[in-house]
């Protein structure tokens, strides 16, 4: 397991990593490096499927950009493995790959916490390949990108992890685009973690 300043420098130097996020392997970069941004696109083969924002706090996603009148009313949802679609309009456009939209994550895990304290917010989508299971450990997700990546932090087997609940607010009802580690009802309530 690497030590969180080996992944602080790498990532601070634009490079593309995968760790274990709070849900499954995550491929990650900085969400304010542009470069970098387009790598890890580019690795997953995406033009017009944006990933997530996770950080470490909502005053992070406002640095970055992000109003903070759009995330106030989200903001109880998080810390949690629910990543909530929200308009962001022309702004961000190397993000959110002409969707006007992205996903946004404030985990509830402490040393990914700690470590987005460090770097800021990243860009992270799952460690796989489209149409491919999303790596449940390091050799697999070495497999899909072998030297392409610049690190790799082994964080174990993730096998019993799921994937993050992805909602969307509309008015005043929670659409739910894809269930995930927490249960989410229409009215917008947890109902089971």
């Amino acid at each position: 397991m690497l030590s969180n300043s080996q992944i602080i420098t790498a990532l601070n130097d634009g490079a593309v990593v995968v760790i274990p996020t709070d849900t499954v392997y995550g491929l990650v970069c900085k969400a304010n490096n542009p470069s970098a941004v387009a790598r890890l696109y580019a690795l997953k083969h995406r033009e017009h499927k944006p990933g997530t924002i996770i950080a470490a706090s909502v005053d992070q996603l406002v640095d970055l950009g992000i109003p903070r009148r759009y995330l106030k009313p989200i903001e109880s949802y998080w810390p949690n493995p629910i990543s909530v679609v929200i308009p962001v309009g022309s702004r961000l456009p190397e993000l959110h790959l002409g969707k006007m939209s992205l996903a946004m994550r404030i985990p509830n895990k402490p040393e990914l916490l700690e470590l987005l304290g460090q770097t800021g917010p990243l860009l992270t989508t799952s460690a796989n390949l489209p149409g491919q299971p999303p790596a449940t450990n390091v050799n697999e997700a070495k497999q899909y990108f072998g030297d392409v990546v610049d690190l790799y932090n082994d964080g174990g087997d993730l096998r019993d992890h799921k994937p993050s609940t992805i909602i969307r607010v509309v008015d005043d009802a929670v659409e739910v685009l894809r269930p995930g580690a927490v249960q989410i009802n229409e009215a917008g309530e947890i109902s089971e973690l």
